[in-house]
């Protein structure tokens, strides 16, 4: 953290964006990693990912978090100590 930002401070617009774009990208390599790696034969017409929530990257303050659950952009899984995106219409 640099010396003039304190914790109490509200994160910035392009700190949420740049935290739910690592989220985004950590969450599709994670999908992928899965989907490759579940055996499947090469004629077949393989599975979708059963992945829905990941661990938060790390690099973020928590603040960041917090604010992007409150926007309903994220969203803790039931049960879990994993997030998922929300469907934006």
């Amino acid at each position: 953290m640099t010396e003039d930002a304190t914790p109490s401070e509200a994160p910035t617009k392009e700190e949420l964006k740049r935290a739910l774009k690592a989220f985004k990208k950590r969450l599709k390599l994670y999908r992928q990693d899965d989907e490759s790696s579940l055996n499947v034969g090469p004629l077949s017409g393989g599975r979708s990912s059963g992945i829905v929530g990941i661990r938060l990257p790390e690099g973020f303050p928590d603040e960041v978090w917090k604010a992007l659950e409150a926007k309903n952009r994220i969203k803790r899984v039931p049960g879990t100590q994993t997030y998922g995106i929300v469907p934006q219409d």
